[in-house]
């Protein structure tokens, strides 16, 4: 594939062949412009646009070099200003998303400001979504990545809309019908048994981590997900107050604390994706949950004190990457297939009180799902019922079977 020269261009090796990038000069990086860099990859294929982008991105950093500053909420017509806004105004629900949803999130704002930013909504219609999408997917390889490109840019959509954007409205219709009728990634059916958590737990013992043994049986036995279970950590300047702070990385951190678990050992927790809506929380009775008790065992009294799951490394709360990266070791070591996340461990929990005959309404109730409208009295008592049936009958089914816990 020729390689073609344009101004800020450069051709970078990775793992499938060298992907196009434009990069900022050195000079104005150092003085702040952003962005520094830019994936091209979306425009490989096409010499003229690739030439053509490079063309509009060197021309914006010359404008700025000049002492030109764009106004972050000022709206006109393009893609790339409807992306802003959505990023930068204080009403918009980006200002919402959890630290685990921001990731994902600004990958995609990126490269979509990258790939279409320069151009004008009104302009676009749905065969470029379709023809987007094949780009997005690698013509199929990576749905996922199309489909959640999709809806990052109909959020910035909608909340165009309600900005009354022109454009917006009509090219989000667009957007939505042209996803409907596109194919999609198919849910998830991985899923772990009983044995297999117990085995990662052995593995997680066994390498000197007792905090990852305890972080896999609270998402199994109670099906919170995992990202309450260990926390989130947050930017200093979003979020709430906590006590829990790394100064080096400027942020700090919300997640299941000793304080949720009473005297009785009943879980009482409102997990952060229902906490600023519903406000479900999740209950459940971990007398009747096997596997954290054992785990328990390794937790004297004076040290339930703050965030449960603590790095044995750092004496903080894991990082996602650092957790997921020693998951995998615990993964191997227990013999479960590559395919199988740590996210899947409530799934899991969910899969086997089905299996065990518990009834839907009740795990629905387990999980924080939303459901039917009840009293705030009639919920809270309905609620610590539930559990309790779906501890009991998952706790009979598991004693069924052979199990191994750790030693």
């Amino acid at each position: 594939m020729e390689e073609i020269a344009a101004p800020g261009l450069k051709w970078i090796k990775r793992a499938n062949g060298k992907t196009p990038y434009w990069v900022a000069a050195e000079l104005d990086v150092k003085n702040g412009y952003v962005p520094k860099t830019v994936n091209l990859r979306a425009v490989k294929d096409n010499p003229s646009m690739l030439k053509a982008k490079c063309d509009v991105l060197q021309a914006e950093m010359l404008l700025w070099r000049t002492g030109y500053r764009s106004e972050a909420l000022n709206y006109n017509g393009t893609v790339k200003s409807l992306l802003k806004i959505y990023q930068h105004h204080e009403e918009s629900p980006y200002q919402k998303l959890k630290p685990g949803s921001l990731v994902p999130y600004n990958h995609y704002l990126k490269n979509l400001e990258g790939h279409i930013g320069a151009l004008r909504l009104d302009a676009i219609n749905g065969v470029d979504i379709i023809r987007w999408h094949r780009l997005w997917s690698s013509n199929g390889k990576h749905l996922a990545a199309a489909s959640f490109a999709r809806s990052v840019f109909a959020a910035a959509l909608w909340f165009g809309v309600i900005n009354r954007c022109d454009g917006a409205a009509e090219l989000l219709a667009i957007v939505r019908e042209s996803s409907a009728k596109l194919p999609g990634p198919k849910a998830r059916t991985t899923k772990m048994t009983a044995q297999q958590i117990a085995a990662a737990r052995v593995a997680a013992h066994a390498a000197g981590r007792p905090s990852m043994a305890l972080a896999y049986a609270i998402a199994f036995e109670t099906v919170l997900r995992l990202w309450d279970v260990i926390g989130q950590w947050w930017p200093m300047d979003r979020g709430g107050v906590s006590d829990i702070l790394n100064a080096t990385a400027g942020t700090k951190w919300f997640g299941l604390r000793w304080d949720d678990i009473d005297d009785n050992l009943q879980l009482d927790y409102t997990p952060s994706k229902t906490s600023e809506t519903s406000g479900k929380r999740v209950l459940y009775p971990l007398v009747d949950a096997p596997m954290v008790i054992e785990e328990f065992a390794y937790w004297p009294e004076h040290r339930r004190r703050g965030p449960i799951i603590v790095s044995e490394e750092t004496g903080l709360p894991y990082e996602a990457r650092e957790f997921r990266r020693l998951w995998d070791k615990d993964r191997a070591t227990a013999r479960i297939p590559s395919n199988v996340w740590a996210r899947d461990l409530r799934a899991s929990g969910i899969t086997e009180g089905r299996a065990s005959a518990a009834a839907v309404d009740d795990l629905g109730k387990v999980a924080g799902h939303t459901g039917r409208k009840m009293t705030d009295e009639v919920y809270d008592r309905a609620q610590i019922e539930a559990a309790g049936r779906v501890a009991k009958s998952r706790k009979e089914h598991r004693g069924r079977k052979d199990f191994l816990a750790p030693q």
